[in-house]
């Protein structure tokens, strides 16, 4: 109160507690900007997220999700998770993957469907680990790669897509070579895709060098440090310096959280609420994958999607309880 002329106070018995209001109607303004500004444009409903089996995996995706309803909860998006184990954008596929017993599915062969039935406002799409065939750059696997993605871009600007926002390929982390391997082929995508930007106007979030810069720079104290046990898919660490590469992108002041649940202290039960998502995109990514299809054998079979949308709804009901009950009192 040092900054208050005391003689002010004494002249003006009110001053304090008009003061106080003010500073109470400045709080109330600020938070309900907070609570009503989205990184996404006006009227977005639903959120895609097309990908291969890191996107299937989901902890990212569920860690956005989950942020999203702590920090902006009058907003009430669908987030979608149509991510499919294995696949490629560029069509690209080994002799022998999986043992020979199915050929890598293409996004060509089932983009149409998903885009149909999912209408989105906002896609992202995580593409390039698998392009690559885990071998050294060549221009014979690149070029696909890039033809791929561009033909990605062109579909999904004619569903009128408000954003479309992709992602670089997550870090690779060789058994013996560590980044110095097959990350070095997805260096180069990553890099092809980033130029993007300038040359294209494309919206693309890098989530592949800051991934390589934290684990090169843990491998520096422990050398048996690793974000994913097969070199390839991330653990939870790895899932969340996915999510904050995204989220930071959009805006969002997350460069010092160490994982997803330390964002979401703006809401006291948001251990409740992340636990809720989690259920929710269980159930709705494989009821997705079944009702837009897929020639992925090895899949768990989804419920149908009228029984699906009602364990959303369900859940739903519960998250906007939490919500309601944890608001703060005006």
């Amino acid at each position: 109160m040092n900054i208050v002329n005391k003689s002010v106070m004494k002249a003006h018995p009110t001053y304090v507690s008009r003061f106080a209001l003010l500073l109470s109607l400045i709080f109330l303004f600020t938070f309900t900007q907070a609570q009503t500004n989205s990184p996404f444009p006006q009227a977005t409903k639903r959120i895609l997220f097309l990908g291969n089996s890191i996107t299937y995996a989901g902890s990212y995706v569920i860690d956005i999700e989950s942020y999203l309803i702590a920090h902006y909860p009058k907003q009430s998006y669908e987030i979608i998770n149509v991510g499919l184990p294995s696949e490629t954008v560029s069509g690209l596929s080994e002799p022998n993957h999986a043992d020979g017993r199915f050929p890598r599915p293409d996004l060509h062969e089932r983009l149409d469907r998903v885009l149909a039935q999912t209408k989105p406002d906002v896609v992202f799409a995580s593409y390039g680990m698998n392009d690559g065939i885990s071998l050294p750059l060549d221009e014979a696997r690149f070029r696909p790669y890039r033809e791929g993605m561009k033909w990605l871009h062109t579909e999904l600007e004619k569903t009128g897509a408000k954003r479309i926002i992709f992602l670089t390929p997550p870090v690779h982390d060789d058994k013996k070579l560590g980044t110095k391997g097959y990350n070095l082929t997805l260096d180069a995508y990553s890099n092809w895709l980033l130029a993007q930007r300038d040359s294209l106007k494309w919206e693309v979030a890098d989530v592949h060098f800051p991934m390589t810069s934290y684990l090169d720079e843990k491998r520096k104290a422990d050398p048996s440090f690793k974000l994913a046990k097969d070199g390839v898919h991330p653990n939870k660490i790895g899932h969340w310096l996915i999510a904050k590469s995204i989220l930071q992108y959009l805006g969002e002041n997350v460069a010092n959280a160490p994982d997803a649940l330390s964002t979401l202290s703006v809401n006291p039960r948001a251990e409740e609420i992340m636990s809720l998502v989690n259920q929710r995109q269980a159930i709705m990514k494989d009821a997705w994958l079944n009702a837009t299809g897929h020639n992925r054998p090895e899949m768990r079979q989804g419920l149908p999607m009228s029984e699906a949308r009602q364990k959303y709804d369900d859940i739903e009901k519960q998250i906007r309880t939490i919500i309601a009950e944890t608001a703060p009192k005006r």
